[in-house]
C-alpha cells in the first residue's frame, strides 16, 4: 500500500515487515535511525543529510549504503548538478517491524536496539527542562487486547507521521504495549492468599 499525504516529500508505503537479520541490525545503529527520521521530513542526498547531522559526508554515505542495501531506503529521485548525478534517498516505508521472531533461514533475528531506550535518552533533557508530557499505565488484558490496542497506537503513530512541518522544534513521541511483572488482584469474591 503507498501512501501520499502528509510528509514526506514522495510516495513509500505504509508498513514493511522486517523479516531479515540484515534488516534489523540496520536498524540498531543510532546514526542510521536518525537518517531515517530525517528522510520523515523530506527526501535528501547524502550532502544534505551529512550537514544535518554535522558528519563526514563519507560517514553518512556509509550508513546510507547500509540502509539501502537491507530495502530501508531507496532512490526517490535524482538531479545533474553540473556532470554528477545527485540521488535523493527517501524511506521505502513510514513504519518498520519485525514480522518474525526467526528469520526465514531459522537465524535468530536480532535485539539489539530498543526505541523506549532511545525515547529515554532523548527525552532526558527536555524532562530536565519542564518540557516532557508522558504517561505510563498499566491493564491486564489478553495478547489480543494489546494486539488490537497497538493496531490503533499505530494508526495514532501515523497521524503523528503526517503532521504538517512547522516550528523550529523536532519533536519526539514514543509509543509501545509490552508485557510486565506487575502485580495483578484477585478476581472480586476470591480469597486473599497473602501471607499473614
Amino acid at each position: 500500500m503507498t501512501v501520499d499525504t502528509g510528509p514526506p516529500d514522495y510516495d513509500l508505503a505504509d508498513r514493511i515487515a522486517l523479516t531479515s537479520p540484515a534488516q534489523v541490525k540496520a536498524l540498531s545503529h543510532p546514526l542510521r535511525t536518525t537518517i531515517l527520521h530525517l528522510l520523515h521530513e523530506r527526501a535528501a542526498t547524502v550532502s544534505e543529510l551529512a550537514g544535518a547531522l554535522e558528519r563526514p559526508k563519507s560517514t553518512v554515505a556509509h550508513h546510507v549504503k547500509v540502509l539501502y542495501e537491507a530495502g530501508l531506503v531507496r532512490v526517490v529521485r535524482t538531479r545533474r548538478v553540473r556532470a554528477i548525478e545527485e540521488r535523493f534517498y527517501g524511506r521505502t516505508a513510514r513504519l518498520f517491524y519485525v514480522s518474525v521472531e526467526r528469520a526465514a533461514d531459522g537465524e535468530d533475528m536480532p535485539r539489539d536496539f530498543n526505541d523506549f531506550e532511545v525515547a529515554a535518552r532523548e527525552s532526558s533533557d527536555a524532562f530536565h527542562r519542564g518540557k516532557l508530557w508522558g504517561f505510563i499505565r498499566h491493564a491486564r488484558i489478553s495478547e489480543e487486547q494489546a494486539s488490537e490496542f497497538w493496531e490503533r497506537m499505530a494508526e495514532l503513530v501515523a497521524g503523528f507521521d503526517r503532521l504538517p512541518r512547522s516550528g523550529d522544534t523536532m519533536y519526539g513521541f514514543a509509543v509501545g504495549v509490552y508485557p510486565t511483572d506487575q502485580p495483578t488482584l484477585p478476581e472480586a469474591g476470591q480469597a486473599s492468599t497473602s501471607p499473614t
